[in-house]
């Protein structure tokens, strides 16, 4: 899990006869809530920052994962330069949203088209019948919709950088200016750089 905005940490010493040496982790994006009584038994407060660009590249391959998709490295590296603001959460809800994008592609579909690809049984064997959605003028493309295509032949699509672009779109950053500021405000009263 990734704790961001802030990371509070604290060392209980001597309460009760059995509790020497037990760490208490505390996390929250809204530490300007905490009362001072709260504030006074954590011995340090930590900020850790919004990821920087090269955090939110690796955090959209992360959340690709195994997942088939035609991004490149350079692509990936463009999604981390659009997502400044974004956390790690905001990514992650860009990233589901667009790996619902192909499946979206299918139930909208209204022609097929024929192609290769691995069998779902054996993907050791291509098979030369199975169907994809595709736009009505492309070449050997056939009315037919989702519920005609039989499951065994449904050759879904790989999500791609339009995919994460539309979802991109969809989306918003959960931190504003206005919530950073409190956060730089918190930090340099109270708190440390991480």
């Amino acid at each position: 899990m990734i704790i961001e905005i802030l990371i509070m940490l604290f060392f209980i010493l001597g309460v009760g006869n059995q509790n020497d040496g037990v760490l208490v982790l505390g996390a929250t994006n809204i530490p300007w809530v905490l009362d001072s009584a709260i504030r006074r038994r954590f011995e340090k407060r930590i900020y850790i920052p919004l990821p920087e660009g090269n955090a939110r590249t690796y955090m959209f391959k992360l959340n690709l994962g195994d997942t088939p998709h035609s991004l490149t490295d350079e692509d990936f590296r463009l999604l981390g330069q659009q997502t400044d603001g974004y956390s790690g959460a905001d990514i992650s809800i860009v990233v589901r949203d667009a790996l619902m994008q192909p499946v979206r592609k299918v139930q909208t579909a209204t022609h097929f088209k024929y192609v290769s690809g691995p069998s779902r049984e054996n993907p050791n064997i291509i098979l030369e019948d199975l169907l994809t959605p595709c736009s009505p003028g492309e070449p050997g493309a056939f009315e037919l919709t989702w519920e005609q295509v039989p499951g065994d032949k449904l050759y879904e699509p790989v999500v791609s950088m339009r995919d994460m672009l539309r979802s991109l779109a969809d989306s918003r950053p959960s931190v504003n200016d206005e919530d950073m500021d409190k956060l730089r405000k918190f930090t340099e009263d109270f708190g440390q750089e991480g």
